[in-house]
């Protein structure tokens, strides 16, 4: 955690004498020329406003550097052009979104700098800034110094950044369908992902997970008569009647998500409101009486009824969390992040950000009890079945189908329970600026759990962290259809209303998972796992999970465990007693109901005294160093805290140049037996030379380097003397020397 570098005497040493009289930005850029460049725009893209002589700034140690260039905003995104170009290319490139651009979408906070002081910036603006900061979304920080822009152009700019991204927008000015009325249709693109558009895609489904016996797939909704939230296709028990799916608009109808190979079955369904007449509430209750029986079928089919929002954090615990998670990662400069090093584990803790992370995988795990252990049906419950039933449904079926952890299946099972599950993407990221009170990260919470488990079995997965981080970033690329709208009813709607001219018929939105448009076939394949474990019919792998380290420690320290509780007579008494006595913020410490379940701590621990196998059930480890922050997303854009040639990158590397020199002895040997060669392993991007990649890789770009210090200073008067502290920074220095 700490970092290496730096030197007490250094830090404590005397005031220096000399004062400076010209600022930092005309120490390190004298005589800046001017120079015409031009902004690359997308089909539909239009120039708002510019300026010129704009100071990228690169934020060290408090001293302003960086370069002269552009600065533009288009209908599209916020871009900085330098005047100069990069001296190397980026090693990961994205067609769509330069290394300087920022979407409007992803822009997550604006501040402006008056006189030293940092104030965020709405419509109205009296006095314009002298510098303005971009927080992005991605958490990207950019500083961009005003100082030598002309005045107009300053006014230009700054208006028309703060009113694209904080004034709230019609949905229709949404680029998404200035680039899709504008963009030529490419009809090369490929993308074999079940789409879940049509009723074959569903039956196959079912076929494939043999729950085709007890489940039928429906087109009712086709044309949205039974519901505007429900997918136009979707599946029920072989006993739900058209009827019953019209009654209540498909609340309190059990939907089938997917099939167990024991044949038990994991469901949701949208509850009733809570607030009812007693008349209608009767009514409810019997109709539902009547759903359940369709899958409750003793003594051969039992049913298990999970409330969620009774038993997991709720969308605004989600979003509280993230907010102040977030934070940690948006540093202004390296002396900000040596700052919260010191106390990285209490502001990491008191976020809970993890937690949550830890209960959404742990509530996974219960379901899978049921399931696999009990063989049990499992009926999810929810309001509208497309917040925390989508992130639970989608963990539970990557545990426990080998199928949705290989990239096709991830993305077919993307698009079934968030796409056509209707997951309010466009609130829930709040696109449009208008949903404040409903915006919260679930996708994102989704996508950090799916990172434990890959974290935790790499070669489970066809996929890599790269394409989980990549995919996050998705969520703010308005050209792509994919998370830009509530429910598939909204997209339908606004592809056929959408349309200027009746012959060419609906809008064609383009979906996220053709790769193609945003990366060249050499960046592709940082998307696939290279160490990735295909099926065969040989024995099962061994169990054998190597466990890497990082520079700053990513997961809180192990705390003891908490013995289950006991289980007696008097066990409702004595809870009682406690919660009287020591208040019931006290007493759910020491009855926590957020430990696992007694039967699922024995699935749960059985399962980890066994061998694994990569093609079976998975169980992520909850205990507290197994659950880590997800470096490559959360930490690529700051240089200090990036490792050069560590990492869980300088591993698989290892491993997979090992891996070709057993495939090149192999091929030599097969040579002198006069054998055809059969496969050989593709070449990885990830088989360089390891001492050149950065434990951030392929994000990090190792551009700059700062000031570290070998101990936080304030505990240098605690953990030894002045020589110690410059003995150690001598042998650091020597061993960068060497």
């Amino acid at each position: 955690m700490l970092g290496a570098g730096g030197s007490a005497a250094a830090a404590r040493g005397a005031k220096p004498s000399f004062v400076s009289y010209i600022s930092p930005e005309e120490v390190h850029l004298k005589d800046p020329i001017e120079k015409e460049v031009k902004p690359h725009l997308l089909p539909g893209e239009v120039l708002l406003c510019e300026a010129d002589m704009v100071l990228k700034c690169v934020q060290d140690d408090g001293s302003n550097r960086g370069a002269y260039g552009k600065l533009i905003c288009t209908n599209f995104k916020i871009s900085f052009l330098g005047y100069c170009a990069l001296e190397e290319e980026p090693q990961f490139k994205n067609k769509v979104i330069g290394e300087n651009d920022i979407t409007l979408q992803c822009v997550d906070q604006l501040y402006g700098i008056y006189d030293d002081r940092r104030k965020p910036l709405f419509n109205q603006l009296r006095r314009y800034p002298e510098k303005i900061i971009i927080y992005c979304k991605d958490l990207r920080v950019f500083h961009f110094c005003l100082r030598y822009t002309k005045e107009e152009e300053v006014k230009r700019i700054v208006s028309g950044i703060v009113h694209q991204t904080q004034t709230p927008k019609l949905f229709k000015r949404l680029f998404l369908f200035s680039y899709v009325a504008a963009a030529p249709k490419d009809t090369e693109l490929k993308n074999q992902t079940v789409m879940f558009d049509t009723v074959t895609d569903w039956r196959q489904e079912l076929e494939r997970t043999k729950g085709n016996l007890k489940f039928k797939a429906v087109s009712a909704n086709q044309d949205y008569k039974v519901s505007k939230k429900l997918p136009p296709y979707f599946v029920v028990p072989m006993a739900v009647s058209e009827e019953s799916l019209l009654q209540y608009q498909g609340k309190g109808v059990p939907i089938w998500c997917w099939s167990c190979h024991n044949g038990a079955s994991l469901l949701k369904m949208s509850s009733f409101p809570k607030e009812q007449d007693d008349s209608t509430s009767q009514m409810q209750k019997i109709f539902l009486e009547g759903m359940y029986k369709t899958v409750h079928k003793p003594p051969y089919e039992a049913m298990k009824i999970d409330d969620l929002p009774s038993s997991l954090p709720s969308l605004q615990d989600i979003q509280t969390a993230y907010t102040r998670f977030k934070q940690l990662f948006l540093v202004d400069n390296s002396s900000d992040f040596w700052d919260t090093d010191v106390k990285w584990f209490s502001l990491l803790e008191s976020t809970n950000w993890q937690e949550i992370t830890r209960r959404y995988l742990r509530k996974a795990i219960e379901v899978i009890d049921w399931l696999e252990a009990q063989n049990t049906n499992v009926l999810l419950v929810e309001e509208n079945t497309s917040d925390m039933c989508c992130v639970i449904a989608s963990l539970v079926q990557i545990m426990m189908d080998p199928f949705c952890r290989t990239k096709l299946g991830f993305q077919s099972l993307v698009q079934k329970e968030w796409i056509m599950g209707g997951h309010p993407f466009l609130n829930r990221c709040n696109h449009l600026h208008q949903t404040e009170k409903e915006e919260a990260p679930v996708f994102l919470l989704f996508l950090d759990c799916v990172w434990q488990l890959v974290q935790q079995y790499p070669p489970a997965f066809e996929f890599t962290e790269t394409y989980l981080t990549v995919l996050s970033d998705c969520l703010y690329i308005p050209i792509f259809s994919t998370f830009f709208f509530n429910c598939q009813h909204q997209q339908d709607t606004a592809a056929t209303c959408g349309s200027c001219d009746a012959e060419s018929g609906p809008l064609s939105f383009l979906s996220v998972w053709y790769w193609s448009v945003q990366f060249e076939p050499e960046a592709l394949a940082f998307l696939n796992n290279p160490l990735y474990a295909e099926k065969s019919k040989s024995d099962k792998m061994q169990r054998k999970i190597t466990k890497f380290k990082h520079q700053r420690q990513l997961s809180l320290p192990l705390t003891q465990s908490k013995p289950a509780p006991k289980r007696g007579f008097f066990k409702e008494e004595t809870d009682q007693l406690i919660k009287n006595i020591l208040g019931k913020r006290i007493s759910r410490l020491i009855t926590s109901s957020d430990e696992l379940q007694s039967t699922s701590r024995e699935f749960y621990d059985s399962w980890h005294y066994k061998p694994v196998d990569f093609h079976g059930i998975l169980l992520p480890r909850l205990e507290g160093p197994a659950i880590r922050v997800w470096a490559q997303r959360y930490l690529r854009w700051i240089p200090e805290a990036q490792l050069p040639g560590g990492g869980t990158i300088a591993t698989a590397s290892t491993v997979l140049d090992t891996i070709q020199d057993v495939q090149s002895l192999q091929k030599k040997v097969d040579e002198k037996r006069n054998q055809v060669v059969s496969l050989e392993m593709e070449k990885s991007p990830l088989t360089r030379n390891p001492a050149r990649l950065s434990s951030l890789f392929p994000f990090a770009l190792l551009q700059r380097h700062s000031f570290k210090p070998v101990l936080p200073t304030s505990t240098w008067k605690d953990l030894g003397s002045e020589e110690d502290l410059a003995s150690r920074d001598d042998d650091f220095v020597e061993t960068n020397d060497a």
